[in-house]
């Protein structure tokens, strides 16, 4: 099972990732951030719209309300500027409900409906948590191989560089000594 130091530190690096990743997008001209590259999501603005709608979907599952509206095959916030709106306030809403997070929580069954190919799923509430966090950075790592082949170098996207963690304000006990 998953811990609670976990959950706090993947909200932190998600949230890390995301403000970096659409900052940097935001020098990237709108016919090319929409410009089908042959990507699961076609494009990059595909794919990052894909990373909120799941997000919100997941993030509605946790917190027993309602889910945003199915997005079907269109993107879900098509308007690159409500886009990095939705997206900081939904990582903002993510940090609140991880700060809330509880290991009872976590190992509790959590139960929810799928829209697409509806099942009924019943899980200890940590194994859908860690998928979210997978899901994340699984379509992050498909957006920077878009944004470097638009000539935007996302930059160093690896946990152990993510701020906070040398510092304590993330709870890790961890230490870097140049050798």
């Amino acid at each position: 099972m998953i811990s609670v130091d976990y959950v706090r530190t993947m909200t932190a690096y998600g949230h890390w990732m995301n403000s970096r990743m659409m900052e940097a997008c935001a020098a990237i001209p709108a016919d090319d951030r929409s410009r089908d590259m042959g990507a699961f999501f076609k494009s990059l603005h595909g794919t990052l719209d894909h990373i909120l709608w799941a997000d919100l979907i997941w993030l509605s599952r946790f917190e027993g309300t309602a889910p945003p509206l199915a997005k079907g095959t269109d993107l879900f916030r098509p308007d690159w500027d409500e886009l990095v709106a939705d997206r900081e306030a939904a990582d903002a809403r993510i940090t609140a409900w991880a700060a809330g997070v509880t290991p009872e929580w976590l190992s509790a069954p959590l139960t929810y409906v799928t829209k697409f190919n509806p099942h009924r799923w019943t899980l200890p509430a940590w194994v859908p948590v860690t998928h979210f966090f997978n899901h994340g950075t699984h379509h992050r790592g498909q957006a920077t191989t878009l944004m470097m082949q638009l000539g935007v170098d996302p930059g160093v996207t690896d946990l152990p560089v993510l701020p906070g963690i040398f510092d304590g304000s993330l709870g890790v006990e961890a230490s870097k000594v140049p050798v």
